[in-house]
């Protein structure tokens, strides 16, 4: 066998649930996981992020789904914070999944196993179509992000388990609530392809699952409420959070970022993240 083989994976990370689309929307972020994968005949991971270095990590067990690793080194850099619900685990998935399936040219269906080692589309979907998407469990549907819309990140310091944000949401929900959200999602994703910004900023609300986590990061749930006092058009609980997304048109959004850093001073980052239209890439080397 010829050893030398080489690619280089490109996966953004991405925001889920954006508020009332609960397990159905998500949006790309221009936050970066960069994933070398080099033929040299022995199995290594090399990174300096805190994360596992032995056959573990999701990269390698994605990339194992697909094909044995023993000959292969991979090298991970990545900005996705590891934690907070902002896509990190969808895009390491997703980035062993299409190593492998562009190195041994299998076209696989790279959604439907990400989804499996995932436990659902929404993360996923987004880093492998880029830009907005609807999932309905059987299909994808994508959609480019209006200009001049612009994200901004909060990162608390401290992390909560996506399991433990999973266990705190009730079985069964009010009809009045379930009504609620459809009537949001519908509005958000209206006042997206228009360019509409009353519209995504009124859509952004949600019953199903943001007020039921609020007491696992109260600091987190208040940011949903104050964002628009800051200038913004609103803000959603990213994923399971405790990360929040704020909504902002770009011309108020280096205002609301300095007013952010001053709500979040002590307990938080914050940063400004365009979302990303480009999807997932993968290249020769």
């Amino acid at each position: 066998m010829t050893l030398g083989r080489r690619r280089l994976v490109s996966v953004p990370g991405s925001s889920a649930n954006l508020g009332p689309g609960f397990d159905v929307l998500a949006a790309a972020l221009s936050l970066h996981l960069e994933l070398e994968v080099v033929e040299t005949g022995s199995f290594a991971v090399v990174t300096d992020l805190d994360v596992p270095r032995d056959r573990s990590n999701l990269v390698v067990r994605a990339f194992e789904r697909l094909h044995s690793a023993d000959s292969f080194e991979f090298r991970i850099s990545s900005k996705i914070p590891l934690s907070g619900g902002v896509g990190g685990s969808a895009a390491a998935i997703v980035a062993g999944l299409m190593a492998a399936d562009h190195l041994f040219e299998l076209d696989v269906d790279l959604l439907g196993l990400a989804t499996e080692l995932e436990g659902h589309p929404d993360n996923a979907a987004a880093a492998l179509e880029g830009g907005f998407v609807v999932c309905d469990g059987a299909s994808v549907h994508r959609f480019d992000p209006p200009l001049g819309l612009e994200a901004i990140l909060v990162i608390p310091d401290q992390a909560v388990l996506t399991e433990q944000a999973r266990a705190v949401l009730p079985d069964t929900i009010p009809r009045a609530d379930a009504v609620f959200n459809v009537a949001h999602a519908a509005q958000l994703i209206l006042g997206l392809c228009t360019s509409d910004w009353e519209l995504i900023g009124a859509g952004l609300q949600d019953r199903l699952h943001q007020p039921y986590r609020a007491q696992l990061y109260p600091r987190s749930a208040q940011l949903l409420e104050r964002a628009p006092q800051l200038g913004a058009l609103g803000a959603t609980i990213s994923g399971a959070g405790p990360s929040v997304l704020v909504w902002s048109h770009f011309e108020q959004t280096g205002t609301v970022i300095e007013l952010l850093g001053r709500e979040t001073r002590g307990w938080a980052r914050v940063i400004r993240v365009p979302f990303e239209s480009q999807a997932a890439d993968v290249r020769g080397l």
